[in-house]
């Protein structure tokens, strides 16, 4: 009996390390954009999230954050880094269970919409944009941004003839004169303005309210089994991101930033400047994560419920960002 029991025993522990040694070699998959150029990246190379959370990681590249949110749906990818902040409502608004984790960048310079030379058409004449051709990726944030300064411009939507296209693809169908107006970010945007002009820039969008950051997120599920997890790859990033910030390291994360995000040299140091990361601390304060991304979202989700972009708006955002994650990475 004795040795029965020792049997029965020693099966469970087997039993107990075997598991916790699936649950050690689980695979971690991430998603991120290319042409989008983070410190991150460099960490991803390097292996530095790897090394942290002692798993596999798979990195897929999205074209947009709606396809972020729909890899979520379906439990293809567990994180999503850099997904923007409308494409985040958008899902939430229809009943996805997404939680925002960190503040990933913020870059009111690299999204904009873009309107042909051709037309010269610019802030003082945007009227004329009535009845023309628009290719926007839409329920993204440059969705959000181009319906943001029509309304500020006073256009009307409802006489445009808007096209539901992902960056890369607007970009190449602008470039053959296909578009009126395309909106977009990252490298394409670049491209965008070899073939027109701004209507506002950065600054003059943030004058208007019309933020633009994206955000780290996941499914709440995968937030709740993996917290330390989530914790561990957010300090990693913010780790990056301090690397990056302190302007000691540029020369040396620079090539892998561009190598990996699939971009020429001086095109990453172009794009990257034009981008804000901000640290623990400020993520963690009133003006993003403790209140202002909420309103923020607030906000993006009136206005898409007004443009009939969404069928309906949560009462509150508040419970779809978690900084329980991003708060334990900080005493990391």
């Amino acid at each position: 009996m004795k040795k029965m029991t020792r049997l029965k025993g020693a099966a469970a522990a087997l039993a107990v390390l075997t598991s916790a040694q699936a649950a050690q070699a689980q695979d971690l998959t991430v998603a991120y954009f290319l042409e989008w150029p983070m410190p991150f990246q460099y960490a991803k190379v390097k292996g530095m999230y790897e090394e942290a959370l002692g798993v596999d990681i798979n990195w897929v590249s999205f074209d947009t954050g709606t396809a972020m949110s729909a890899a979520m749906a379906s439990g293809d990818v567990q994180l999503s880094v850099s997904q923007g902040v409308p494409p985040f409502v958008v899902a939430t608004s229809a009943g996805q269970d997404l939680q925002i984790v960190d503040v990933a960048v913020s870059y009111s310079d690299n999204d904009n919409c873009v309107v042909a030379e051709t037309l010269e058409i610019d802030k003082t004449s945007a009227s004329e944009l009535e009845g023309k051709k628009v290719g926007v990726p839409i329920g993204t944030a440059a969705h959000y941004g181009f319906l943001s300064q029509m309304d500020h411009f006073g256009v009307d939507i409802g006489t445009m003839e808007i096209v539901d296209m992902a960056p890369a693809d607007g970009a190449a169908a602008f470039a053959q004169g296909n578009l009126d107006m395309v909106c977009g970010w990252g490298g394409a945007l670049r491209r965008m303005k070899e073939h027109g002009n701004v209507l506002l820039t950065g600054a003059e969008k943030e004058e208007l309210g019309i933020l633009v950051f994206d955000v780290t997120s996941a499914p709440a599920d995968f937030v709740a089994e993996n917290s330390d997890m989530v914790a561990k790859f957010l300090a990693v990033t913010a780790e990056a991101n301090a690397m990056w910030n302190s302007g000691e390291n540029t020369e040396e994360m620079l090539p892998v930033i561009a190598e990996d995000a699939g971009m020429d040299l001086e095109a990453t140091r172009a794009t990257i400047e034009t981008f804000v990361f901000p640290s623990v601390d400020e993520q963690l304060s009133a003006k993003w994560l403790a209140g202002g991304a909420a309103s923020f979202m607030d906000g993006v989700a009136s206005v898409f419920l007004e443009a009939g972009s969404i069928d309906a708006a949560r009462d509150s955002y508040a419970s779809a960002v978690n900084i329980g994650p991003l708060q334990a990475a900080s005493d990391m």
